[in-house]
């Protein structure tokens, strides 16, 4: 899996959520019925967007890219402990895949920033 330095040219969709990419990219669920994002018309259209994974002891930040033949993950972080204890909280410690939070966001913006 790569470093997310890797990455930092390419386009997020912060707006994606592991349920939207769901109802765009399974077969039974393309349409737009929220209108937030264009229904999915062929294999070229892809979303790259985070989702945070809280299955593992420690929460991860996962960058996926995904279109309607697969979803594949280009990158993972762990969340620093202090910033995984307080999404963790703001879940109420449920196991599961979230969207980042503002804080989750803002932190893996500064990791996709060139290292100076």
């Amino acid at each position: 899996m790569g470093s997310l330095q890797n990455y930092r040219d390419l386009e997020i969709d912060w707006s994606m959520t592991p349920w939207d990419a769901v109802t765009l990219y399974l077969e039974w669920g393309n349409n737009s019925w929220r209108a937030d994002h264009q229904p999915v018309r062929s294999k070229s259209d892809f979303s790259n967007y985070f989702v945070v994974y809280t299955w593992d002891q420690k929460p991860k930040a996962i960058l996926v890219s995904r279109n309607s033949e697969e979803a594949r993950e280009l990158a993972e972080l762990e969340l620093p402990e202090d910033l995984g204890r307080k999404f963790l909280d703001s879940v109420g410690h449920l196991k599961g895949v979230y969207p980042p939070d503002q804080d989750v966001r803002s932190w893996l913006e500064t990791q996709l920033k060139p290292k100076q």
